[in-house]
């Protein structure tokens, strides 16, 4: 049997339009489709050649819900690697939100934020830390 690979990870937002062109500004991705979806919504697909996110929205506002943290079967984060996170976290801070938990690990270095829709994101770069 072959390897399986992650395609896809479908999110409910309120405006997919909106999440998807901060995605594609900070993570330089690109919109791979866009169109009508179940029970009268809309998706955007944004993401590279081989996998994307499918950014949900039913057309009405929904009610929040507790952490995903701790709730079974919830979302706690979407990993994406970066090759400069020093870029990446100036690009997060300047899209408005704030970089949060940073940390050096073996073998790479992050930080996470969160986003408007209480998404939270952990960005991860394997590229060798700056000289001090």
């Amino acid at each position: 049997m072959a390897t399986a690979t992650l395609e896809h990870v479908n999110l409910t937002v309120d405006n997919p339009e909106k999440t998807a062109k901060w995605l594609c500004d900070l993570f330089g991705w690109h919109i791979r489709w866009q169109g009508e979806a179940i029970h009268g919504g809309r998706t955007v697909h944004v993401g590279g050649d081989n996998s994307y996110l499918a950014l949900y929205s039913p057309g009405k506002r929904l009610a929040g819900s507790s952490s995903s943290y701790v709730t079974t079967g919830g979302l706690n984060h979407i990993g994406v690697v970066v090759d400069d996170l020093d870029a990446a976290e100036e690009k997060v801070r300047a899209s408005g939100f704030e970089p949060h938990s940073h940390a050096d690990y073996e073998p790479g270095r992050r930080f996470y934020f969160q986003d408007d829709q209480g998404i939270e994101y952990e960005v991860v770069s394997y590229a060798m830390a700056p000289a001090s």
